[in-house]
């Protein structure tokens, strides 16, 4: 599999796109000014902790708290599941090699309100929802993962030679500092002691700085800020099967070329400048597939087609059979569409990194050995994705249930704001409705008000619609409610919004009646 890593800097946005045999397959977009918070640690201070949710919820003076799960503290397995899917191990598994390994406590926490603790940010914060944080604290290098107050050593499953883990095994207990834990990560593969106890000391001397910080510093304060995305994606996606990294901003390119060289000197000839005037994105297709990932409809080979559609709870996707005419047989149809539906969508899912709850609707098949077959197509695709996904076999009904881990926010509400007219339905009241709501109004302000003279304020989009479909309407509305009203467009208002004014006072009198 050729794999390569284009790098395009823009004035507002840094994005990163993964390719994988000349596919878009992963996009990463950081804002200026937005950097992520996954990887952060915080000295913060607890809010609250309710017992009925066995959680906590911790002030790390972001604008909501974060929310910290008992299964998050001083959990093991938390610690792993966290290096894996946030600090760019998520592409490998880790198989821990206990030492003085601790079981999970699933007794009573010790924890109060008011008391400073460090949290290290596991997933962004969402909407309305603050971030998710953990106290297993990790720090990434290139090479090793260093655990803070466990003691174990880890090693990537990908390293798959057994003499090269031993060999690992036996550098990592000879380095390991006591009450540490290591992780081996696979970039490891070959690495003599020298190099690894050099990314070693790295960490322990960042692990120093964050204990000095937690100390003097008073909470909610950031006590380590993990690197930003170019330089993460350098440090975790750069391995072996990377044929190379092509940049468009020369001040990146050096950047980058210095980082590569201090920790992987044979991984320089890699890197490349961009410097045609062709869009990089461009050059490589890249930025018609990006501009895809943000449509809801996606057209498949055969002229079926899935539908994205994001909600609060669940995301989900429908495939539909479009302008497929295909043979007589429809059993055969509907197997060709989903079985090319189940690549298409494992593609799309891992691009627009969408996370949590996904149900897929797939077009009806009689036959469970067929169902099987998509079944199993979507599990091989999706052994692609880095990030873990939990699938369950197509029911009766066609429907598949699956979960994916999340760690940061898909694409989609990435590059995308609420809709200000419809505030993220994608619909507006409908013209009928809008007047049926203005003549309830003016039934109560009558009721309640002697006032015979009122401005009406309208969209511009609406105010057309009234001027010239329904002005006898607008007359009718005056003649039944006695009142004399003046019609004006405001550009402010929401296309499903109007405002009654009072031409007596200039009073805005809509939300009194």
């Amino acid at each position: 599999m050729d794999k390569v890593i284009l790098m395009n800097k823009t004035v507002q946005e840094t994005r990163i796109a993964i390719l994988e045999d000349g596919k878009l397959v992963e996009m990463f977009i950081e804002k200026s000014g937005k950097a992520r918070m996954v990887g952060n640690i915080y000295k913060g201070k607890v809010e609250n902790v309710i017992e009925g949710i066995r959680a906590a919820f911790v002030d790390i003076g972001y604008g909501a708290n974060a929310f910290l799960p008992f299964s998050e503290m001083n959990n093991p397995a938390s610690v792993v599941s966290m290096v894996e899917s946030v600090n760019g191990a998520d592409e490998e598994e880790v198989e821990l090699i206990p030492s003085q390994l601790k079981e999970p406590e699933t007794g009573e926490i010790n924890l109060k309100p008011g008391q400073d603790i460090l949290v290290q940010v596991i997933k962004e914060p969402f909407a309305d929802k603050g971030p998710r944080v953990t106290t297993d604290i990790s720090l990434p290098g290139r090479f090793l993962v260093l655990v803070p107050n466990i003691s174990y050593v880890g090693i990537s499953k990908k390293i798959q030679n057994r003499k090269e883990r031993t060999r690992l095994r036996e550098i990592a207990k000879q380095i390991k500092p006591e009450n540490f834990g290591l992780i081996i990560r696979t970039v490891a593969e070959g690495k003599d002691i020298d190099t690894l106890k050099k990314d070693l000391d790295s960490l322990l001397k960042k692990w120093k700085k964050i204990e000095k910080k937690a100390m003097t510093e008073p909470a909610p304060v950031c006590v380590y800020e993990d690197i930003e995305i170019v330089s993460s994606v350098v440090r975790d996606l750069l391995t072996p099967d990377v044929s190379k990294v092509i940049v468009d901003s020369k001040s990146l390119y050096k950047k980058i070329h210095s980082y590569v060289g201090s920790v992987s000197p044979e991984m320089v000839r890699k890197i490349e400048y961009y410097s045609s005037r062709t869009p990089l994105f461009d050059f490589y297709g890249v930025e018609k597939d990006f501009r895809n990932s943000l449509n809801n409809r996606v057209w498949l080979k055969s002229g079926g087609f899935i539908v994205i559609e994001h909600t609060e709870a669940m995301t989900t996707i429908d495939v539909n059979s479009g302008k497929y005419i295909g043979k007589k047989d429809y059993e055969e149809n509907a197997f060709k569409i989903n079985l090319q539906a189940a690549q298409e969508i494992a593609r799309q899912v891992r691009l627009r990194d969408i996370g949590g709850i996904i149900v897929i609707d797939f077009i009806d098949m009689g036959k469970k050995e067929n169902r099987d077959k998509v079944f199993h197509e979507l599990l091989k695709e999706f052994k692609k994705d880095r990030a873990k996904a939990a699938l369950a076999p197509i029911s009766d009904f066609g429907l598949l249930e699956m979960t994916r881990q999340r760690t940061r926010l898909n694409l989609f509400y990435t590059v995308s704001e609420e809709c200000p007219m419809c505030h993220g339905t994608g619909r507006i009241t409908s013209k009928e409705t809008f007047m049926t709501q203005i003549e309830s109004w003016l039934r109560r302000f009558r009721t309640e008000s002697k006032e015979r003279r009122l401005v009406l304020q309208v969209h511009p989009y609406m105010g057309s619609y009234l001027q010239k479909e329904m002005k006898k309407i607008l007359k009718k509305l005056q003649w039944k409610n006695l009142v004399l009203l003046k019609l004006e467009e405001n550009s402010s208002l929401r296309l499903d919004e109007f405002r009654f004014i009072s031409a007596k006072t200039g009073e805005d009198i809509t939300d009194k009646f």
